[in-house]
C-alpha cells in the first residue's frame, strides 16, 4: 500500500514538509486555514486524465477535507503500486491518528453500492487535442444525524459509502480545512512523475487538468460556493497551481487548474 500523504495543518508546515524532501508534491487550491472553520464537506468535478508513472510513482487528484490529524479523500490516480496497473482508477483513503487506508484494503470505508466498486477503472480519460475534457463529480457529505462521513459519485449525489465516524477522534466533527488539486509522488532517489494532464498551465480547460465546481457544505450540510482561496505548490519548477474565479459563468464559479511535467526529463 502506497505511504499516507503527510498531514499538514499550518503553512509553516507546508514549508517545513518541502524541505524534508518527503516523496509527495503538491499543487493544491484550499480554503484559508483557520481553527474556527466549521465545514461539512465539499465537492468538486475534475477532469479525468492518465499521467505517466513508473515503479513506485503514483500521481493523483483529490478532494480533502482533514481535521488534526484526521483526513478524508476521494478522487482519481494512477498508481502501480496500489492497483498493479497504470488505469485512471477512482480512490477514496482515510486517515484517522496513525492509521490509513485506501479503498476497502482494510476495515474503514463501509462499501454501500454494488455499481460502484471504489477502484473502478476510468476507461475515457481525457486527451489532448480534443475540444473538452472528460470528468467525474464527487462529494464528501458529513450525516447531519449521526455523523458518518459519506461517499457521493456524480451529480445524482449516488452513494458509494461511507466513513463512520466512531473511527476518527478529531473528525466526530466538522472539518476545518478542504483542499483540491493535484499530488505526486516518488520514493526518494527516484524523479517525480508528471501531474494533471503533465504540462504546465495554458489556461484552457482542453489541455489543462482542473477541479471545477468547487464547493463546500457548511455547518447546517447546506452546498454553498467557496469564497476566499489560497494557492500552493511545494515545487514550481515541476508543477503549477492557479485559482481563476468566473472563469465560466453560473454558480460555483472557481476553477482550480493544475499539473506539470514533473521531472520526466530524467525518467
Amino acid at each position: 500500500m502506497p505511504p499516507p500523504e503527510d498531514h499538514v495543518t499550518s503553512d509553516r508546515e507546508f514549508t517545513m514538509i518541502n524541505e524534508s524532501s518527503k516523496g509527495y508534491k503538491r499543487a493544491i487550491v484550499q480554503i484559508p486555514k483557520n481553527p474556527h472553520n466549521k465545514f461539512g464537506g465539499a465537492g468538486m468535478s475534475s477532469s479525468l486524465w492518465n499521467p505517466l508513472v513508473e515503479g513506485q510513482q503514483h500521481s493523483a487528484c483529490r478532494l480533502k477535507v482533514q481535521k488534526g490529524s484526521d483526513i478524508l479523500q476521494v478522487g482519481w490516480r494512477v498508481d502501480p503500486t496500489l492497483y498493479g496497473d497504470n488505469n485512471t482508477r477512482l480512490f477514496v483513503h482515510f486517515q484517522a491518528g496513525n492509521k490509513h487506508c485506501f479503498n476497502i484494503l482494510c476495515s474503514g470505508f463501509v462499501l454501500v453500492s454494488s455499481e460502484m466498486p471504489v477502484d473502478s477503472v476510468f476507461k475515457d480519460v481525457s486527451q489532448h487535442g480534443q475540444s473538452s475534457s472528460l470528468e467525474a463529480t464527487m462529494y464528501i457529505d458529513r450525516d447531519q444525524a449521526n455523523g458518518n462521513w459519506w461517499f457521493l459519485f456524480e451529480k445524482s449525489y449516488k452513494k458509494i459509502g461511507f466513513w463512520p465516524q466512531q473511527i476518527f477522534t478529531d473528525l466526530r466533527g466538522f472539518a476545518h480545512n478542504i483542499e483540491w488539486g493535484g499530488v505526486a509522488y516518488s520514493p526518494p532517489g527516484v524523479p517525480k512523475p508528471p501531474m494533471g494532464s503533465s504540462i504546465f498551465i495554458v489556461g484552457n480547460t482542453a489541455d489543462d487538468a482542473y477541479c471545477r465546481r468547487l464547493s463546500v457544505l457548511n455547518a447546517e450540510g447546506a452546498t454553498i460556493d467557496v469564497d476566499e482561496t489560497t494557492i500552493h505548490v511545494d515545487d514550481p519548477h515541476l508543477y503549477q497551481v492557479s485559482d481563476i474565479l468566473h472563469f465560466r459563468p453560473g454558480k460555483f464559479q472557481h476553477y482550480a487548474f493544475y499539473g506539470g511535467p514533473g521531472e520526466t526529463q530524467k525518467l
